[in-house]
């Protein structure tokens, strides 16, 4: 409610607000906010580098989808062409011999990244434990 003053005449009201109370919660807050900062530790995040492994895999498997999302798997020295719902067996297949070996998804630049996402899935569904993607380097 605004003050009255009574000043020989009349009565009028103040328009003003009151800027005390406010610079002085600003100024508590300052306070706080300089006394806690140095307190905050910051987090140190762990992330993972390239050739990291503690052992390198036996076999590299690589998984290429091509412009028509067509898939190719390179085994060795052989590559065979195949569907997403065989995908899974033909890669378990491969890797009978081999217990540690990775599996490389190697894409188009134009594919939608839905269809990557689906390829990783259906290796993880299976059970293949390592899965990564290629890229390439921008020079």
């Amino acid at each position: 409610m605004p003050s009255l003053v009574s000043r020989g005449r009349g009565r009028r009201t103040i328009n003003e607000i009151n800027m005390v109370p406010f610079i002085d919660v600003m100024l508590v807050l300052l306070i706080i906010f300089m006394v806690t900062a140095p307190l905050i530790t910051p987090s140190v995040i762990d992330l993972p580098s390239v050739g990291k492994a503690a052992r390198q895999p036996d076999l590299v498997l690589q998984v290429v989808i091509g412009k028509d999302e067509v898939l190719t798997l390179k085994a060795r020295d052989a590559s065979t062409a195949l569907a997403l719902k065989d995908l899974a067996g033909a890669v378990k297949l491969a890797q009978a011999g081999a217990p540690n070996s990775a599996v490389v998804i190697s894409a188009d630049r134009n594919i939608r990244y839905e269809s990557v996402v689906k390829v990783m899935d259906t290796l993880q569904q299976a059970g293949v434990q390592r899965v990564g993607l290629s890229v390439q380097l921008a020079n």
